[in-house]
C-alpha cells in the first residue's frame, strides 16, 4: 500500500451558487469546476472541518481531543460519543458511580452511534428515564492502542448545561463537571481530562467533517461495525446523490429524480472502493453529488482520488462547481 505522511492543506477558493428561496442570501454566479485537496495525518490521526463556500478548512484537531459531544441547542439532550476513536457504550443500569461495575453483557449489548446522525440511533440513547450507569468504551488512540473504559452518569440538563459524573471503572476518580452548551456551536465537545473543547467550527460555517467513524460495511463480507474514512455532514446541509451520471450534464434539476438527504453519513466512504489484489484505493468519478450547504448555495462534487501527488493515503482530492 502507499505510504501515509503528513500533507499540509491545499484548498482553493470557490465561489456558491444558488440559494434556498427562504434565505436572504445575496446571489453568486456559478462558477467553473475547481480541484480541491484534503489530507489526513499519518493513521487518520485527525478531523478536519471544511467550508464548501469558500474551500476553507475552519478548524482541524487530533482525534483524541474529545471524547464526548453534548447536543448544544435551549431544548437539547442528546449526548454522542467521538465515532473517530471508535468508542461504544453500555447501559449498565442504576449502579453506583463510586464502586466497581461488572462489565458482564458489555461485549453483547454495547452500542455505537450510528453514522446517520439520527437522534434515535446514538449509543447513550434517551438517558433522561434515570440516571443510569453507562460504561464507555474510550476507542483508540493515534497508534490503536486502547484508552481503556470509564464511566458515566447523566444528571441533568436544562437550557443553558448539562451535569454529568464520571469515574473510572473501579469508582475511583469520581468527579462531577457542570458542561454549559456553547450557543455559537451545534455541539458542545468536552473531554474527561481537559473539559469543554472549542473542537467544532460555529454555526454555519462548515459544511463536511473529513473523519473516521463506524459503520456497517456489507462487502466483501458484511462486518456490523467497521472503522471507515470518509465525509459526514453539518446538521441542516442536505446531499442529493446519483450513480454512473455525467458530472458535467448533472444539473440542479436533476434533484427532482434524485431527492436530497440529510442524514450526515448521505456521503459518507464509499466513493471509494478498496482492492485486496491491488492492496490500494480507487475512487468512482461517477457518483456525483449535488450539496446544499450551510448558506443555502449549491454545489455539485465527485471524488478524483484518495491519494495525493505523491502517493500519500487519505488525501480525497475532488472537484466542485457552484451551481
Amino acid at each position: 500500500m502507499r505510504g501515509v505522511v503528513p500533507v499540509l492543506l491545499s484548498v482553493l477558493v470557490v465561489h456558491t451558487g444558488c440559494i434556498r428561496d427562504e434565505l436572504a442570501v445575496p446571489a453568486h454566479q456559478a462558477g467553473a469546476a475547481v480541484t480541491h485537496e484534503l489530507c489526513l495525518e499519518p493513521g487518520y490521526e485527525n478531523q478536519l472541518w471544511y467550508d464548501l463556500a469558500t474551500g476553507t478548512v475552519m478548524a482541524s484537531n487530533d482525534k483524541t481531543a474529545w471524547d464526548l459531544s453534548f447536543e448544544s441547542g435551549e431544548t437539547g439532550w442528546h449526548i454522542r460519543l467521538n465515532g473517530s476513536r471508535a468508542m461504544w457504550a453500555w447501559d449498565a443500569g442504576d449502579v453506583p458511580m463510586d464502586q466497581p461495575t461488572d462489565t458482564a453483557g458489555f461485549g453483547s449489548d454495547r452500542k455505537y452511534d450510528r453514522p446517520s446522525g439520527h437522534a434515535d440511533s446514538t449509543a447513550i440513547g434517551d438517558w433522561r428515564s434515570g440516571q443510569h450507569v453507562f460504561v464507555i468504551d474510550m476507542g483508540t488512540d493515534q497508534q490503536g492502542l486502547s484508552m481503556g473504559l470509564r464511566k458515566l452518569q447523566v444528571l441533568s440538563v436544562d437550557g443553558s448545561a448539562y451535569t454529568v459524573r464520571t469515574a473510572a471503572l473501579d469508582g475511583t476518580g469520581l468527579a462531577q463537571h457542570s458542561i454549559a452548551k456553547d450557543a455559537q456551536r451545534e455541539h458542545t465537545m468536552f473531554s474527561i481530562a481537559q473539559g469543554v473543547v472549542p473542537i467544532e467550527p460555529v454555526h454555519s460555517t462548515w459544511d463536511l467533517v473529513l473523519t473516521r467513524f463506524t459503520t456497517e460495511v456489507y462487502q466483501p463480507i458484511f462486518l456490523p461495525y467497521y472503522q471507515v474514512t470518509g465525509f459526514l455532514t453539518a446538521s441542516g446541509t442536505r446531499v442529493s446523490r446519483q450513480t454512473t451520471a455525467d458530472f458535467n450534464a448533472v444539473s440542479l434539476a436533476d434533484t427532482v429524480a434524485h431527492p436530497f438527504r440529510a442524514e450526515r453519513n448521505a456521503i459518507g466512504y464509499d466513493w471509494k472502493t478498496y482492492s485486496f489484489e491491488t492492496n490500494s484505493y480507487t475512487v468512482d468519478p461517477s457518483i456525483v453529488y449535488i450539496i446544499d450547504d450551510a448558506q443555502g448555495y449549491f454545489h455539485k462534487v465527485r471524488f478524483l482520488d484518495y491519494y495525493n501527488q505523491v502517493g500519500d493515503i487519505g488525501c480525497p482530492q475532488f472537484e466542485v462547481v457552484s451551481l
